[in-house]
Parts: C-alpha cells; sequence; structure tokens
C-alpha cells in the first residue's frame, strides 16, 4: 500500500455531519460517541462550530476545519462532499464480467445514462460467449481487455486495474446497476488526500419479485452496509465494504486485490487501505443496485462461501476476524448474568461506571453520571448481543452438543439463538412475519457458520473460532 498523506485539516468546503450516535454533554462543550467510544471535549468555541455545523454550515476556517477532522478520524463526524465541486480528477469504471452479457448490457447502459463521457473497461474474464461480451461492450462504448483464463473477480479487478491510467477507478460488479449521480457522490469524498477508497450503498434490484427470499435479502444482504455513513475499519460499525460496487484512489492501492482470495478479497484490501492510514468511506447517498439471490440453495451456498474467507484473513490479519470482541467488564458481566448471578454482575456494572468517571475525569470535566452509566449498560448490553450472535454465526457445532448435556445451556442456546433475529425483526420491521424471518436468519448464519469452520480447518488456524477481551475494540450500541 501507497503511504497516506499525512495531517492537514478536512478540506475547505467540505460539510461534516456528526454521528447519529453522537451524544452532547455539559451543554455542548462535551461530545461522546465513535467507535470505540470517545470523549471530546470542547472550548466553547469549538462548541459554537459544532452547532454551526449541525444547521448545515461547513467548517470555516483551519482551526474549525481542524476540529473537523478529529471528529471525523474519530467516527464522531462524517464528511459531506461539496456537490458543486468539479470532479478531483478523471475516473475509470472497471467492470469485471464472464457470461453475463444480458446484465453487463443492463450496467453499462445505466453508466452510460448517467456518465456518457467516462471512460469504461470491461474486463472479460475468459468467457464462453467472448462474442456476446465484446458486442455489448462496443455498443456502449466500453473498452474491452480479454483474460486468457479465469482468475476470478480479484484478478480480473487487477487487470482493469493496472490497464487504467486515470487516478481513480471505480469497479462494478456485472450484476449491478448504479442508480445516478453514485460515483459523483464517491468521488466527492476524494477531494480529502486521505481518503483511499470510497463505497456506495447496495439495494436490491427494482425489478426483483417479491419472494419471501427477496424480502429476506432486502432486510438483511451481507452486501448492504445500512443506511448510516461511516469510515469503514476494521474493529468498526462498518468493517468494510463489498467490492461490488467501490471506487479507489489508484495510487493508494497499486497492488490491487489479492487474487488468491476467491472471497473476502473486498476485507482484506479494506483493512490494508486502514493499516496504511488510508480512510476508506462509505456513503448510504450514493446508491448501487444488485441482483440478490432469490432461491435458498445459492443463497446458502453464498453464505458458506463469505464464511470460508475467516481462514484466509486470519492468517493475513489475525484477531481481526474474531467472531466477538468484548471488554473484559462487559464480557465477565454478561458471564455472571448467564451464570444466574443478576447482582454480582450489576455490581461489577457500577465499578465499571465509577472507574470511567474516574477515567475521564483526569484530565478536565469527568463524564456525567447519568451518560457514563449509560455507556456501560449499552456497552454491555451489546456485548451480549454480539455474544448470543456468535453462537449462531459460528459457535453452534460446539453449543448444539454442550447443549444436550445440560439442561441451563440448552436454555442459554435457544436464547442466543433466538434473541438476535427477534432483535434484529423488532429494529428493521422486514416485511416477513417474525417466525419466518427468525428460520431464514438461523439457516443463513448455520450456513455461514460451517463456512468459517471450513474455513479455518483449511487454513489451519483457529482464530476465527475465538473470541477476543479488549478494551481498545469494545463497541457501544
Amino acid at each position: 500500500m501507497a503511504a497516506v498523506p499525512v495531517g492537514g485539516p478536512l478540506p475547505e468546503g467540505m460539510r461534516v455531519l456528526l454521528d447519529a450516535g453522537v451524544r452532547t454533554a455539559l451543554g455542548g462543550r462535551m461530545l461522546i460517541g465513535g467507535a470505540p467510544v470517545r470523549v471530546v471535549r470542547l472550548s466553547a468555541a469549538g462548541a459554537r462550530a459544532v452547532g454551526r455545523w449541525r444547521a448545515g454550515t461547513a467548517p470555516a476556517g483551519a482551526a474549525e476545519r481542524a476540529l473537523a477532522r478529529r471528529l471525523v478520524d474519530g467516527g464522531l463526524a462524517h464528511p459531506v462532499p461539496d456537490p458543486a465541486a468539479p470532479p478531483p480528477g478523471e475516473v475509470c469504471v472497471v467492470v469485471p464480467v464472464r457470461d453475463r452479457t444480458r446484465a453487463l448490457a443492463l450496467l453499462l447502459a445505466a453508466v452510460r445514462a448517467d456518465l456518457p463521457e467516462a471512460g469504461v473497461l470491461v474486463v472479460d474474464d475468459a468467457s464462453a460467449d467472448r462474442a456476446g461480451t465484446a458486442r455489448v461492450a462496443a455498443e456502449h462504448g466500453a473498452r474491452l481487455v480479454r483474460r486468457e483464463a479465469c482468475g476470478g473477480p480479484a484478478a480480473a479487478r487487477n487487470t482493469g486495474l493496472a490497464a487504467c491510467r486515470s487516478p481513480f477507478v471505480a469497479f462494478l460488479d456485472s450484476d449491478c446497476v448504479p442508480e445516478p449521480g453514485w460515483l459523483g457522490r464517491l468521488l466527492g469524498h476524494f477531494a480529502d488526500p486521505r481518503v483511499g477508497a470510497a463505497a456506495p450503498r447496495i439495494l436490491p434490484a427494482r425489478d426483483r419479485s417479491g419472494g419471501v427470499l427477496a424480502r429476506f435479502e432486502a432486510a438483511r444482504s451481507p452486501l448492504d452496509m445500512g443506511p448510516s455513513p461511516a469510515r469503514a475499519a476494521p474493529g468498526g460499525p462498518v468493517p468494510y465494504v463489498p467490492s461490488a460496487a467501490l471506487a479507489v484512489r489508484r495510487s493508494a492501492c497499486p497492488g490491487g486485490f489479492d487474487p488468491g482470495m476467491p472471497v473476502g478479497e473486498d476485507v482484506d484490501l479494506v483493512w490494508r487501505l486502514a493499516d496504511a492510514g488510508w480512510a476508506v468511506r462509505y456513503d448510504p447517498a450514493a446508491a448501487v443496485r444488485h441482483a440478490h439471490r432469490t432461491r435458498l440453495g445459492p443463497l446458502l451456498r453464498r453464505r458458506f462461501d463469505y464464511g470460508t474467507s475467516a481462514g484466509p484473513l486470519a492468517l493475513r490479519h489475525g484477531a481481526r476476524v474474531a467472531p466477538a470482541v468484548v471488554s473484559p467488564w462487559s464480557g465477565a458481566a454478561v458471564a455472571l448474568a448467564a451464570a444466574g448471578r443478576p447482582a454480582g454482575a450489576a455490581a461489577l456494572l457500577a465499578a465499571a461506571t465509577a472507574l470511567l468517571i474516574h477515567k475521564t475525569g483526569r484530565a478536565g470535566p469527568a463524564v456525567p453520571v447519568a451518560e457514563a452509566g449509560r455507556l456501560v449498560g449499552l456497552g454491555t448490553l451489546g456485548a451480549a448481543r454480539w455474544l448470543a450472535a456468535s453462537v449462531a454465526r459460528t459457535w453452534w457445532p460446539v453449543a448444539v452438543p454442550a447443549a444436550l448435556a445440560s439442561r441451563r445451556a440448552a436454555v442459554l442456546l435457544a436464547l442466543a439463538a433466538l434473541a438476535p433475529p427477534l432483535a434484529e425483526w423488532a429494529d428493521r420491521r422486514p416485511e416477513l412475519d417474525p417466525l419466518t424471518w427468525t428460520a431464514l436468519c438461523l439457516a443463513a448464519d448455520g450456513a455461514y457458520a460451517a463456512g468459517v469452520w471450513t474455513g479455518a480447518y483449511t487454513s489451519r488456524t483457529p482464530v476465527p473460532l475465538l473470541p477476543v477481551l479488549s478494551s481498545a475494540r469494545s463497541r457501544v450500541h
């Protein structure tokens, strides 16, 4: 990875949006939020500046833009590109494809309607119908590069990346159709020289039928990173972005994707960019439509495939692929509650709250008691939910035998299996009844877990199966 420019305030004219999870205290002089959660104390001038930003004003002057950079880097705020600003440079749209001529035609038509002058490069990854791929590319004015042997999407994207000379490259898989304005929005993020990649939200195709699986995928597709903007980074609320639709600064990733990873290559790229200091922005205001799987077999097979990437990712990135990362305080409190000792759990949380107040008070005004209690409580609830979800997504091969041997373990397994999907149903309100939703969640998570165990076995590493205790990477939900 190339080195990222160091330091510097946020670019002039770029607005910021405070993260929806940020809370204020002490009359606006304290901000609490980010991932991992942090406390930011503001001067009176800083608090007034943040108030103006909430009203839509861009940071003015070097001091305000430096504060904006601090909040953006901490995940407490997100940059909003100026729609009137000119693009920071030329872009080439790279489309890897193998025998999807009809889908390719739809994609290229949408790209041309939105960006008639953009350079488009189709990479034919050894299609059987080469003539058909060449015909569709020519009809839409796209340049064509052929690969003699099929290497998969990562290798095909790398071929396109090597063939481009523009400073920015946008990748689109052939089963995608971009919405108008998607690329202009993403390119606006590159006005910040520290941004190495930017990704849109991936939504279901508009012409999908309204069947049960289509509605399930619309609400729970692994490609949809949700409605909130974020900095994509390991351990964050958006730990990666999919490569099905992704714009990159070519100088930030000269090596491209790892062609040895048939799945998980997008996670690997995002984490390598983060390690090099580059920011990866996820912006749901830009959208791309994707033809999700609407048959059960292919859906479960794809979830299994995604799970197999955990082993190769563990070899490259270690414990970042851990199924659960919780703080020692939260983990101990959840363990006490599960063991039937709620009083002990409550005492532990009270101690954690007092410690948080003491810790934050060392350098200035401490976090108010109510906010400290809220942080500790939500962190523990988040840890409990994360651990419960990990039972279905990773640990059921060992949890089921344990449940057969112990009544308490059976009850805990049932709660762990049913609570997360039901909580998701309550949060998302999908167009499915709770029973159908829960059954499909368990099936999808079970397939993913089988893939995780397979990937761990073939890679000869237990890392994807083991939880991690870490205060630095604990989450607050």
